[in-house]
């Protein structure tokens, strides 16, 4: 009996951590092809206007740096807010950098997902942030519907709550 039981601990065990190392390979290769997907954004973004068309103005501009290793996204080109974002894969991890107008700058990590198309960034840390009860930015989330059209959603905290939220809805600007 006690044989069966430990045969019975060590297999569910073995099971275990064999599910696990899938899991976390699966993560890995999710990354890396939703880090491809984010390359595929290069371009400049206009938003979608309330009748549903696209609007002149550019408000995202997107491309591929650093010999490829990095994803450099501009919001709201050359206005008093512009922002900057900076993608790009940590070993295992698809981070991102945000050097935001309020002066700090959240580093958020994508949640563990296999969906090339479906991305959902949250806080990690910053730096320039004295305490997280300071406004920042805690959660993107991004759907890559085809190559010429995603949806953002930028979300802030402050004093341990939601405050603001910024939705995007993209559409490639036509040359």
């Amino acid at each position: 009996m006690k044989s069966l039981t430990a045969r019975t601990i060590v297999s569910t065990t073995l099971l275990a951590l064999a599910t696990a190392a899938q899991a976390d390979e699966k993560s890995v290769a999710g990354n890396a092809r939703r880090f491809e997907s984010l390359k595929q954004l290069a371009g400049q973004w206009v938003e979608v206007a309330k009748d549903g068309k696209p609007s002149d103005k550019v408000v995202s501009s997107i491309r591929v740096t650093s010999a490829g290793t990095v994803v450099e996204e501009t919001l709201f080109p050359g206005s008093d807010h512009e922002m900057v974002t900076m993608y790009h894969l940590d070993g295992d991890d698809l981070l991102l950098t945000h050097y935001c107008s309020l002066g700090n700058q959240p580093r958020l990590r994508a949640e563990p997902s296999d969906d090339a198309k479906r991305i959902i960034f949250k806080f990690v840390g910053a730096t320039n942030l004295k305490s997280e009860d300071e406004m920042h930015i805690h959660q993107a989330k991004f759907q890559l519907d085809d190559a010429d059209h995603f949806h953002a959603e930028w979300t802030a905290n402050k004093d341990g709550g939601e405050c603001h939220q910024v939705v995007l809805d993209l559409v490639r600007k036509q040359k």
